[in-house]
């Protein structure tokens, strides 16, 4: 399908996050959600986290920039058909990434369902 306009991409990423149950919004922790259109060096890639999950910080982690999830626009349309599926994969994208942040592993998030 045809990317969605930005405006509205973004706004269903929001709605992704607000689906989130606020007692585990409250624990993400230095994070930033951005929307961009693709990765440049996995063009196919729907979401990515870059940063270090709480599972992996230790005393020398204060004063790091942000950790970043970024969700590709492009690609997450690429995949769907109808608009509605491009709401499914924008939900199962930022859990995903969010998971990474609480370091849950692709495997056990393929386990789970949210793969």
């Amino acid at each position: 399908m045809r990317p969605l306009p930005r405006e509205v991409f973004e706004s269903l990423v929001a709605d992704a996050l607000d689906a989130v149950p606020a007692e585990l919004m409250a624990l993400l922790d230095n994070v930033v959600v951005l929307v961009e259109d693709r990765n440049e060096d996995e063009p196919e890639l729907l979401g990515l986290y870059e940063g270090y999950a709480l599972t992996e910080r230790g005393w020398q982690y204060g004063g790091a920039l942000p950790d970043r999830i970024m969700v590709y626009r492009e690609a997450i349309c690429d995949v769907c058909s109808t608009a509605e599926e491009v709401v499914e994969e924008v939900t199962v994208t930022v859990v995903h990434e969010i998971a990474h942040h609480f370091g849950i592993g692709e495997e056990r998030l393929h386990e789970l369902g949210w793969g």
